[in-house]
């Protein structure tokens, strides 16, 4: 007992730089108050989060995945060097696995955002730790659990799959499809099947809920894939 008691007692201890980021003034003033006063948590402007010794921690609201939330998630996480906590207002299914690839480390819900909370997540995020609300991780594992499934029966198309990623082999269908190429062109060029083709476009789409083959394209072209 008094072992881990000791453990606790050094993580609490444990300095972390933090930058606070928030698209709302007025939310990121709110999240700044509840961290500045903090005795484990040096504070620094958001401009001045470039390397350091102590761990650094971006604490990031939005109240929803959109385009510019994903942008600044990317540079955040850019290199996996820096450990973000989302504090979100609302995920769907598809955000939530999108958050959780690019490497956000923890998730706390804005009305749950206690300051004890926050500092439970910050502290997490800097030992590589995650910490998600219990609703969160059963979505996240039903979600998962769903891909999962589709990535099994992608594979009868050949080669490996990944979970979140794109492979080789639906790189190429993609590139091909971006340059106005049909089924049947596409199936030509690589020597696949027509079926072979669909099938691979049908697993990508459905493992990262693309809704359509235009949006599979968009998506791989934002993603840098093509």
């Amino acid at each position: 007992m008094a072992q881990a008691k000791g453990l606790v007692t050094g993580v609490l201890n444990t300095r972390v730089t933090v930058t606070v980021h928030a698209s709302d003034p007025l939310s990121k003033a709110g999240l700044i108050s509840h961290l500045r006063h903090q005795p484990t948590v040096d504070f620094v402007p958001e401009q001045d989060d470039g390397s350091r010794d102590s761990p650094a921690v971006a604490v990031m609201l939005a109240d929803r995945i959109d385009e510019p939330t994903t942008a600044e998630l990317r540079r955040l996480l850019r290199g996996r060097e820096q450990r973000v906590v989302l504090v979100a207002r609302e995920l769907r299914e598809p955000d939530l696995l999108a958050v959780v690839e690019y490497g956000v480390r923890a998730i706390i819900w804005r009305h749950q955002a206690t300051e004890q909370r926050l500092l439970s997540a910050v502290h997490s995020a800097a030992r590589g730790e995650g910490e998600l609300p219990p609703d969160l991780v059963s979505r996240l594992l039903n979600q998962v659990g769903r891909l999962q499934r589709a990535t099994t029966a992608g594979t009868a198309t050949g080669g490996a799959v990944p979970l979140f990623g794109m492979a080789p082999r639906e790189v190429d269908v993609l590139r091909l499809l971006a340059e106005g190429l049909d089924t049947r062109q596409i199936s030509e060029k690589l020597a696949y099947s027509e079926r072979t083709v669909k099938n691979i476009l049908h697993a990508l789409m459905t493992r990262l809920q693309l809704t359509n083959r235009a949006h599979a394209v968009a998506y791989a072209l934002r993603e840098g894939y093509i």
